[in-house]
């Protein structure tokens, strides 16, 4: 990947991409299980795994606190996936504090917050603490058997309850509405299980892909970055670089075409990157600031006209005193070449960024 950037062979960087991506479908992610005790956090964790309470490999249940550090889990039904049983929450204001402070979240890709009874204050803060995090979660309300068995009103209405006492509760405190799934950890098979079974495995998969082109950017980025100091640093020798591929250093037109083709964003290579990817070249062309010296213009920009006419005053000046002409010069003229290769560099990583969404396509 590095040798394809450095070379400025960006449709290279499809099949790459495409290939880290298939390997990314194997990465493990890190699932955290939590609530109040007593929410059946360890047997829920046992229904996803598929294995019943008195297994040898299940999850410890019981009427009191079972779990006392965080605990991880494995299963054949969710590959690569490692499932964190975490101590459940006192009821205290001090003990969801101490919660709070002593567990790792930030180690964890993904959450799944259980409640049975009620949604209580102390789940409504674990959200909010999370969703600060940027992280995705989950509302699991687990035993509704026992809730359903008790009821004196009908099925719908009491599941229109639940729901709207935890939405209700959330919004209250600026929380998104998350996936909600009203399940019962004896019936796996029935309510809204199955729909939180597909969810989890369409997330999973997102969760991937997203870590692996954050990654992929990441690195993207950081080429990018090496290759425009290496830049600049050849534009500052004296006399000027001739593997460069520009012929007269002081054209900003031939200067800025020489940028784009050294970075892979001239219109050829685009072109194959979208007929590669099966879109068009004018998306990556809306997305440039460098298509030619008209769209380069920023505050610290002259435009070429003025460049021109003022590098031609400035020249006449500096012919009456010819030890200071060339340093000047130099100086002006690795100024805009300096403006030039960020713009272009910061139009690849654009197009990159665009090209990795597209790949996953």
């Amino acid at each position: 990947m590095e040798k394809a950037l450095e070379e400025g062979k960006l449709v290279e960087m499809v099949s790459m991409v495409r290939e880290t991506l298939e390997a990314a479908c194997g990465a493990q992610v890190s699932v955290a299980v939590t609530g109040d005790s007593g929410n059946g956090v360890s047997s829920f964790i046992n229904v996803l795994r598929g294995l019943g309470h008195e297994e040898e490999t299940s999850a410890p249940i019981g009427v009191v606190r079972t779990t006392q550090t965080p605990t991880n889990y494995s299963s054949s039904r969710l590959p690569n996936v490692m499932l964190w049983d975490l101590p459940g929450m006192g009821a205290a204001v001090q003990s969801l504090e101490n919660h709070l402070g002593e567990m790792p979240f930030s180690q964890y890709d993904l959450f799944i917050i259980t409640a049975s009874e009620q949604f209580s204050m102390n789940h409504v803060r674990l959200a909010k603490t999370i969703q600060g995090l940027g992280k995705k979660f989950y509302i699991v309300w687990t035993k509704l058997d026992r809730d359903l068995s008790t009821s004196v009103i009908s099925e719908d209405q009491l599941l229109q309850n639940i729901r709207g006492n935890i939405w209700q509760n959330l919004q209250e405190e600026g929380i998104c509405e998350p996936p909600t799934f009203l399940v019962s950890n004896l019936e796996p098979s029935l309510h809204d299980f199955p729909v939180l079974r597909d969810t989890l495995d369409r997330d999973l998969s997102d969760i991937r892909r997203h870590q692996a082109l954050e990654k992929l950017s990441h690195t993207c980025e950081k080429i990018i970055n090496n290759k425009v100091a290496s830049l600049q640093e050849k534009i500052a020798s004296k006399p000027f670089p001739e593997d460069l591929g520009i012929q007269n250093a002081d054209d900003l037109g031939e200067c800025l075409n020489a940028y784009r083709l050294l970075f892979g964003v001239n219109d050829e290579s685009l072109q194959q990157v979208a007929q590669t990817l099966g879109t068009s070249l004018e998306k990556y062309r809306a997305a440039m600031k460098s298509q030619d010296l008209l769209t380069v213009p920023s505050e610290n920009w002259t435009p070429p006209s003025m460049y021109y006419k003022a590098a031609s005053s400035l020249h006449s000046v500096l012919s009456y005193f010819p030890s200071l002409g060339d340093p000047v010069a130099q100086h002006l003229r690795e100024g805009k070449h300096r403006h030039l290769l960020e713009r272009v560099a910061e139009d690849t990583k654009n197009i990159l960024g665009k090209v990795l969404t597209d790949s996953t396509v």
